[in-house]
């Protein structure tokens, strides 16, 4: 168990005095969230049952009641994220303008989830809840790896990626290059957050497959994320 903070009294009756009018579906959603939150930030070995009860002002017992066992809310937590990742990619393979736009929404969300993800989480899934690993493992080795394989067509048919790519290969080696990130001997050694590794690897990646209009294409989205990135900046 970790010393945290949280942002409310730390009493049961603090759950109490609003759980009657929730349903048990946005109860057991609340425990979920809670635990999301805990662990992306301390990563899942290090977050306890009586964390989460903490943070929600709830009793443990009240936890139990929607989830047997510690083992089994990690696994509903990863089913969710991995379900909502592949809602995302789903949409922005619609949304995208060519398969190397396809590639910046990716990143995205990519940004938006490893910005506040603890690079244990998968080494601790690994160790401690295979369950929730396997499902993880599905999901890169199945849905991922097609992700790739399709936009790596698409960009070839849009004249963006060079003929002469070996899709299974580089489909297969980047979803393998995902699992390097998180690799905790890597970050070290790299001197880098698990963000800037991955926004590198997507990068170089995009770079070598394409072709010389692709890489006219990749500037021009590289430019416009800079900008963007610049414009949300505070002014000082």
């Amino acid at each position: 168990m970790v010393k945290k903070e949280y942002g409310n009294s730390g009493y049961t009756e603090s759950f109490l005095s609003f759980a009657s009018s929730m349903s048990e579906q946005e109860i057991k959603n609340r425990i979920k969230q809670a635990a999301h939150d805990l662990v992306m930030q301390y990563s899942i070995r290090s977050v306890s049952m009586d964390d989460i009860a903490n943070r929600l002002g709830m009793s443990k017992k009240t936890i139990y009641i929607y989830f047997k066992d510690k083992d089994e809310l990690v696994k509903e937590v990863v089913e969710d994220v991995i379900s909502r990742n592949q809602e995302i990619c789903r949409a922005d393979k619609v949304k995208a303008e060519n398969a190397i736009h396809e590639i910046f929404l990716s990143m995205e969300m990519v940004v938006e989830m490893f910005r506040k993800m603890n690079p244990s989480v998968l080494f601790d899934m690994q160790k401690y809840h295979p369950a929730a690993f396997n499902h993880f493992l599905s999901h890169k080795n199945d849905f991922i790896y097609n992700v790739m394989r399709q936009n790596l067509k698409r960009g070839q048919a849009e004249g963006l990626y060079r003929e002469s790519v070996n899709i299974n290969i580089m489909a297969r080696f980047r979803v393998e290059s995902m699992m390097l990130l998180f690799n905790p001997e890597f970050l070290h050694r790299a001197g880098s957050t698990l963000l800037e590794v991955e926004e590198q690897v997507i990068t170089h990646w995009v770079f070598g497959l394409a072709t010389e209009k692709g890489h006219k294409t990749i500037m021009k989205y590289l430019n416009r994320r800079t900008k963007d990135l610049t414009a949300s900046l505070p002014v000082k």
